[in-house]
């Protein structure tokens, strides 16, 4: 009987080859250079705030911090980008409504009340019932009425800002106290920014429904092969309308944040071009634009490293203007890089590298 001998993968080879690869390399080319031009770019510093709290500071202290809507925002956009092989260009446009919604809620009719209309928790779950509505129009317009994911979302990323004015009449309610600020600031006692804690408590929630559902393998069947998923059972109407609800919820908790920040809600400019950054989060965490397979962690470090490279710019005094050139070179060269004819070449190289050695050996 001859004996089948199993090759096995050491840890870096897998790496090598896994998803994560991508953004770790970005990562790690980002903090090289910051390396090189700044050391003191990692430093990181325990100080108190106007209120006499203990929070830390520093350039990753304000990355973790200001990079954790995005990166709440990559995990529904990546189970979007799977399941219906598009994106939802609309995230910015309801993260306004969803706030105003909230806003409503908790400052009354009021624009600047002395206090708080109803508790912050019933505001929160109202901003997630809209957020999941907004999530439901478009899952509908995608998987029922078959429209293209950008251009059904198209309709919400348009009226979105203007529907948000509306709620509160035009006006920019201010939420009085100092309790609401916490979630976009710093709990007293704890020197960690809130947003980071709500991203990581964001971050077990989906490991845990990924580990203990169905929802990562029925997503990727989808994608794939709807037909198929179909011929086995599933139902890839009901798939994609709940990764669009999904996304609904990660915006709303984005939402708390982002008003959290300023107490308030500017409609125009509350996050603006967010939904930009969180699908160049899904294509820089390596998953196919087109849907299928995905991996949602590679896109949270992706947001992160999207992050990093804003905060880096602003370190070395770049114009926030000419922020979009940066990430644009960063688009080109994941295309340039994921094309088929670039692959086959590499693979092609890595053969004529392993061939030398084995021929040593």
């Amino acid at each position: 009987m001859e004996k089948t001998t199993v090759k096995k993968q050491n840890p870096f080879s897998r790496l090598l080859h896994s998803q994560m690869m991508i953004p770790l390399v970005a990562l790690l080319l980002l903090l090289g250079f910051n390396l090189l031009m700044d050391p003191a770019f990692f430093k990181i510093t325990l100080g108190t705030n106007s209120a006499g709290n203990p929070v830390l500071s520093g350039n990753l202290i304000s990355a973790l911090n200001n990079g954790s809507e995005l990166a709440i925002l990559a995990i529904g956009m990546t189970l979007v980008t799977a399941a219906s092989g598009g994106q939802d260009i609309s995230v910015g446009a309801t993260i306004a409504i969803s706030g105003s919604a909230m806003l409503r809620i908790l400052c009354g009719t009021e624009s600047s009340p002395s206090t708080l209309a109803a508790p912050i928790i019933l505001g929160f779950l109202v901003a997630v019932l809209v957020g999941m509505l907004c999530g439901l129009f478009n899952g509908i317009l995608v998987a029922t009425f078959k429209i293209q994911p950008m251009i059904a979302t198209l309709i919400l990323y348009t009226a979105g800002r203007s529907i948000a004015a509306w709620i509160n009449n035009n006006q920019l309610p201010i939420v009085p106290g100092s309790t609401f600020t916490y979630f976009g600031g710093f709990i007293p006692g704890i020197p960690i920014p809130t947003p980071f804690l709500i991203a990581v408590l964001c971050f077990i929630i989906t490991a845990l429904v990924l580990k203990f559902t169905n929802l990562g393998l029925y997503t990727q069947a989808v994608g794939i092969n709807e037909n198929a998923a179909k011929l086995n059972g599933l139902k890839p109407v009901f798939i994609k309308i709940l990764s669009f609800v999904i996304l609904g919820v990660c915006v709303a908790v984005a939402a708390l944040i982002k008003c959290s920040r300023t107490s308030t809600i500017n409609y125009s400019v509350v996050a603006q071009n967010i939904e930009m950054d969180a699908i160049l989060a899904v294509a820089l965490g390596g998953n196919s634009l087109g849907g299928g397979k995905f991996n949602i962690w590679a896109s949270v470090v992706a947001a992160y490293v999207i992050q990093l490279l804003t905060t880096t710019l602003y370190k070395f005094k770049v114009s926030s203007d000419a922020l979009p050139a940066y990430k644009a070179v960063v688009v080109i060269l994941l295309i340039v890089f994921s094309a088929p004819v670039v692959k086959e070449k590499m693979a092609e190289i890595g053969k004529k590298v392993r061939k030398p050695a084995k021929e040593v050996g």
